[in-house]
């Protein structure tokens, strides 16, 4: 049963990382450093904590992409 869970949850994690993955080539940066893409999470990481307007912007920005996904 333990051996199930552990590879469930290594299924799991390696699902999430994939999907993470395919939103960096969705948002057109598949090709840049990976220094550059850390930096940038990092950046806006810090910057949204705390700024709710700065969150929703940015929120509103990423849920419009999403919703050309069909297009």
């Amino acid at each position: 049963m333990r051996r199930m869970t552990s590879n469930d949850a290594r299924k799991k994690d390696t699902r999430e990382k994939i999907e993470l993955g395919g939103l960096i080539v969705k948002a057109g940066l598949r090709y840049e450093k990976r220094a550059l893409l850390l930096g940038l999470l990092i950046d806006t990481g810090k910057r949204i904590k705390g700024d709710e307007a700065e969150r929703s912007r940015l929120t509103a920005i990423g849920a419009e992409a999403f919703r050309h996904d069909g297009e």
